[in-house]
Order: C-alpha cells, then structure tokens, then sequence
C-alpha cells in the first residue's frame, strides 16, 4: 500500500484525575454543567474524537460530532466504535444528570442499531441520550444519532448499574 497524501492531526487536554475528584461532591448535573461552563475540563475522549457542543438537563444530554476523515473505517464510513461512543456518552451521561452527589453509575450493557452509513457528508451529528427509566439500582436510557438533516443514523438503549461512591476524602 502507498500512502500518497499522508494527514497528520495533534490534540491536547487536561488531567483527568481533576474531575475525577469532583466525583460524589457533585451532583451528575451539576458536574456536567461545569464542564459544558468551561469550570471543568471537557473528559479526554471528547478531544480525542473531536466532540463538540454539550448540553445537559435532568434526564438529557445531546453532543455533537462532525464527522472528519480521522473517524474512518477501511471502508470509508465512520468507524462504528466511534458511533457507539457517542450513543454511550449521551445515554450514559443522561442517567448521570439523574444522579445525587455521592451516587455513581458504570455501563451495564449498550444495545446499538447502526441504521444508515455516516460519512463526512452526512454534516453535523447531533446524539441525544435520554433516561427512560431510574430505579434504585439501575438506570434505562436511550440515545439517537441524527445527521445534519434530521435522519436517524444510529440508535441504542443502555443499562446503567447505580452505585454509592465512597465519601470524598
């Protein structure tokens, strides 16, 4: 294989482990809303993949994504893990908005449903998480990626596992 047009792409960001202590001193949304304020860093994966824009309320979280070259598969569409993070973080980070300071949450399972290809012309990816349910334990929350046009790309459910936070030191 040649490589006749080589691309290069370089991204900075934070030390993790300062939100990771605001971890159980913060409620999910208010930790969520400093990051969005610019009070917090934005986590790595977010530089890594290049996502953009946040918005978070009770129960729903939308980030966006432009699709860029970087985020291909050899068969020239978005990568589907990277599809996949973005339904994670916005279902995920939905359930988060629900939770009190000193409630965690991990990913139990992630269901996703890969409905048309994405490529750099499909424009603006908008995935928006929403909770569909919250127990004590668990969390049930979905997510549905958009194109630019307002066409169903991807859409996924989400089990998340509730758990108490050890108290901040």
């Amino acid at each position: 294989m040649t490589q006749t047009q080589q691309r290069s792409r370089t991204f900075s960001w934070s030390d993790p482990g300062l939100n990771a202590a605001q971890i159980g001193r913060r409620s999910g949304l208010d930790l969520l809303r400093a990051m969005i304020a610019g009070e917090l860093a934005a986590p790595p994966v977010m530089h890594l993949l290049d996502m953009s824009r946040m918005e978070a309320e009770e129960g729903r979280v939308a980030v966006e994504l432009v699709p860029q070259e970087f985020h291909y598969n050899p068969l020239g569409t978005v990568h589907g893990g990277v599809i996949s993070t973005l339904l994670d973080t916005a279902a995920a980070c939905a359930v988060h908005t629900t939770l009190p300071a000193g409630i965690g949450y991990t990913s139990l399972d992630l269901n996703v449903k890969f409905l048309r290809p994405v490529t750099v012309d499909s424009g603006t990816l908008r995935c928006e998480g929403t909770v569909m349910q919250r127990g004590r334990r668990t969390a049930l929350a979905e997510a549905r990626l958009t194109d630019a046009v307002g066409r169903l790309a991807a859409h996924a459910t989400s089990t998340c596992l509730l758990l108490p936070l050890p108290s901040p030191t």
